[in-house]
């Protein structure tokens, strides 16, 4: 096999660790090049996680670093066809719905590359997220479609993509998470910002629908409000970081806005975490698998069967209704939902061994 895998940012090196380790193993000595872009390039946010998900260094960096949609997808297209023209492969695996992710897929397009994407049909229905129009176009223009969950399929089938195209292979971004457990399950990461386990909520928001105008302040307003009943931790993405500026300043006690963590700390604060509070798809993911309940603040999610699964609830684009989350965390009392099927440790197993024929035929 010659194989190339395009990584830009946090959740792809997830989802991709597994992948790229599962082709390995069947095919040791095939060429399995790596191209990072670069859409993440603060530490915490990007090398670590290679660090910690034991990712070989990557054979290319693009840097393309941030900007507006039409310049990162400009730059990535022009930075990445030359090194598709000199590692010639037989097969492009892209993963997600960032902007590395179509741009990667146009250039494989135009030049004729098979494109396999990682975390197909997906839908939100919401053609104002840039991350929607990133998935549908992106499969449009795929040759093979790895899904992690049955209504993905369903959605491709409803926009004329299906039959052999399509392989249902499982969440293999819980593969990372599954491999990673004796690591992060008693690690305690929550002891280092004075809270003890099982008693915080832990949150995440980045998306620029909530931190790029006033609700970013109406969501800190009502978790200094929750802070009063029960400790708030927040991981501060960079990007929410420079829209709270000085008012970051002025909070109460109980809410502890941190620098972004590592992977394998950020697992152990979702473990520990009494709930959680998020914007992000791939948190919804991980707290369905690890038990914890989830909580929403979009008016959508493209991931509806953590909501099936019991492990998620959708809040709505309203941060009001954060004040809602102590009685719901009561209402759902200690139950914990079950994953659902096929996210279990080895989709990345069967996503390889579906690459491998269709590179024998």
């Amino acid at each position: 096999m010659r194989l190339l895998h395009v990584v830009g940012t946090r959740p792809n090196f997830v989802k991709m660790a597994p992948v790229v380790a599962a082709l390995r193993e069947i095919d040791p000595d095939g060429r399995h090049a790596l191209v990072h872009t670069g859409q993440h390039y603060d530490r915490m946010m990007s090398e670590i996680f290679l660090e910690e998900l034991g990712v070989p260094a990557p054979d290319h960096m693009l840097g393309v670093g941030s900007g507006t949609h039409a310049e990162m997808l400009a730059r990535v297209l022009t930075a990445i066809a030359p090194v598709i023209e000199a590692e010639d492969p037989d097969l492009v695996i892209v993963p997600g719905d960032v902007n590395s992710t179509l741009a990667a897929a146009l250039a494989c397009a135009h030049m004729q590359v098979p494109i396999a994407h990682v975390e197909s049909g997906l839908r939100s229905f919401d053609r104002t997220m840039p991350e929607e129009v990133n998935r549908v176009l992106t499969d449009q223009i795929s040759d093979l479609l790895f899904t992690h969950s049955p209504e993905a399929l369903t959605n491709l089938e409803h926009e004329g993509i299906s039959g052999e195209r399509v392989k249902l292979v499982g969440n293999t971004m819980i593969d990372s998470l599954v491999a990673l457990q004796d690591r992060f399950r008693g690690r305690r990461a929550c002891g280092e910002h004075g809270v003890e386990p099982g008693s915080y909520l832990l949150v995440t928001l980045h998306r620029p629908a909530l931190v790029d105008g006033e609700l970013l302040g109406s969501a800190i307003s009502e978790l200094s409000a929750i802070a009063a009943e029960m400790p708030v931790l927040f991981p501060v993405h960079p990007r929410t970081r420079a829209r709270l500026g000085d008012a970051a300043a002025d909070l109460p006690g109980g809410l502890h806005l941190i620098e972004p963590v590592g992977y394998l700390d950020f697992l152990s604060l979702e473990a520990d975490a009494r709930a959680v509070l998020t914007d992000s798809g791939g948190v919804q993911e991980e707290t369905s698998y690890l038990g914890v309940p989830c909580f929403t603040l979009r008016d959508n999610t493209e991931r509806p069967i953590t909501i099936e699964a019991g492990s998620n609830v959708l809040l709505g684009l309203d941060p009001a209704r954060i004040a809602e989350i102590p009685a719901l965390i009561a209402q759902r009392g200690e139950g914990s939902s079950e994953p659902p099927p096929l996210w279990d440790g080895h989709a990345a197993e069967r996503l390889a061994a579906e690459v491998a024929a269709y590179l024998e035929t």
